[in-house]
């Protein structure tokens, strides 16, 4: 993260892209410096929005490239597992993909939810909204909004 602050929204948006995708680090802390630093809610909202949905989108696809054997055999996962992940996609579907924005869980939901298959276009859809509602609450915390 370190660097990308100083990039102004440019680094907000490249550094909530990447924090979508596989690299551990918060959005949140990166989102709070721009936004401290430009005092600009309305842009910060936008690329911090926009990258983190992107990324999720990113990530999602990864997740619809994906294969059983793979998962099995490269990260361990036991196929009781990925039968519990897919009781729960089934369950809630791609209401789901509200919940993208929740650190770390939020990677493997995305991950989940394009593994799974679910609707494309109602699932980036749902990402978006949580991903809006998410900054936009920081923005209302900071007292920008």
């Amino acid at each position: 993260m370190s660097g990308l602050e100083g990039l102004g929204l440019l680094g907000l948006f490249l550094g909530t892209f990447l924090a979508a995708t596989i690299f551990p680090f918060s959005s949140d802390a990166l989102y709070l410096a721009v936004l401290a630093a430009t005092g600009n809610p309305a842009g910060c909202l936008a690329a911090g929005t926009a990258g983190n949905w992107l990324g999720s989108v990113l990530t999602y696809w990864i997740g619809w490239a994906g294969r059983w054997e793979w998962i099995e055999k490269w990260l361990k996962v036991k196929p009781e597992t990925l039968q519990k992940q897919k009781a729960m996609i089934d369950r809630y579907g791609i209401w789901l993909a509200l919940l993208c924005w929740v650190p770390v869980a939020g990677d493997v939901i995305a991950i989940a939810l394009g593994f799974y298959r679910t609707r494309p276009v109602w699932t980036a859809i749902l990402m978006l909204i949580g991903k809006f509602v998410r900054f936009l609450a920081w923005n209302l915390i900071y007292g920008l909004f």
